[in-house]
C-alpha cells in the first residue's frame, strides 16, 4: 500500500486534509509533528512544516528517512504571477525553482545553482495529470505551470514583473522550490499544489489576509481528490 506525504506550510493548509485523517500517531520530530494515519484507503503522513525554504527542506528529508513516502503532495496558498489567474484559482507545478537562488556575480544565470544538472525540479507527470483531472472534477479554474519560491512574501511590483519575467513562473510561495528540491535529490515523485490568495503585488499584503482562508480551502479539495485517486 502506498504512503503518501502532504505537507503545508501552516495549519490553515492542512486542517481539513487532518480530519479527514484517521489519525494513528504523532510524533514530534524537529520541532514538526508529523500525523501518522489512513486518509481514505492510503497511508498518510501529514504535517505541518512552518514559513520558509529551511523549514519545508527539513520536513521534507525526515518525511522520507522516517516515513519512506512513496510520493509527496505541497498543498498551500501562493501569490499570482498570471493575469489568467484569479483568487482561489489553482496552480499545479510543472516545476519548481528558486527565484532568489542568485550566484551571477559568479556568472551563473540567476535562479542557476552551482554544480548541479538541473536548477528545474520537474513534478511527476502522473501527480500533474490527476491535479488537472481534480480540477476539472472539483470546478475549480487553474493551471498548469512553473512555481517560484524564494524566502520574502512577495507584494511588491517590481519584484513580481521580475520572476515573471525573468523565470517564467505563474506563482510565487515560500516552500515548494525547496520541497520540489529535496524530493529531486531522493528520486521522490512530487507536485506542489497552490492555490491563488493574492496578486503579489502592492495589494498583497491586504488581499493575503482577506483570502488566504478560502484558498487553502481550494487546494485541500484538489489534495483530497487525488488522494482517492491514488489507491
Amino acid at each position: 500500500m502506498k504512503t503518501i506525504g502532504i505537507i503545508g506550510a501552516m495549519d490553515l493548509e492542512i486542517e481539513k486534509i487532518r480530519q479527514d485523517m484517521s489519525v494513528i500517531s504523532v510524533k514530534n520530530i524537529v520541532g514538526m509533528d508529523f500525523i501518522f494515519g489512513k486518509l481514505g484507503e492510503l497511508n498518510c503522513v501529514l504535517v505541518m512544516c512552518g514559513i520558509g525554504k529551511v523549514n519545508a527542506a527539513v520536513c521534507t528529508q525526515v518525511m522520507i528517512d522516517m516515513y519512506a513516502v512513496d510520493l509527496i503532495i505541497n498543498t498551500g496558498v501562493g501569490g499570482s504571477l498570471s493575469p489568467q489567474l484569479k483568487i482561489g484559482d489553482i496552480v499545479i507545478s510543472s516545476e519548481a525553482m528558486q527565484y532568489d537562488m542568485d550566484v551571477s556575480p559568479l556568472g551563473y544565470a540567476p535562479g542557476v545553482i552551482p554544480d548541479m544538472t538541473t536548477s528545474l525540479f520537474e513534478a511527476d507527470k502522473e501527480l500533474v495529470e490527476i491535479a488537472r483531472e481534480a480540477l476539472v472534477s472539483c470546478g475549480i479554474g487553474g493551471v498548469i505551470g512553473r512555481v517560484a519560491s524564494g524566502d520574502k512574501f512577495v507584494a511588491d511590483d517590481k519584484l513580481k514583473s521580475y520572476i515573471q519575467n525573468t523565470f517564467g513562473a505563474v506563482c510565487c510561495e515560500m516552500e515548494g522550490g525547496a520541497i520540489a528540491h529535496t524530493c529531486y535529490l531522493n528520486k521522490i515523485p512530487f507536485v506542489i499544489i497552490r492555490a491563488i490568495s493574492d496578486s503579489a503585488d502592492s495589494s498583497g499584503d491586504l488581499d493575503y489576509p482577506a483570502f488566504k482562508a478560502v484558498a487553502a480551502q481550494n487546494s485541500e479539495k484538489i489534495v483530497s481528490f487525488m488522494a482517492k485517486c491514488l489507491v
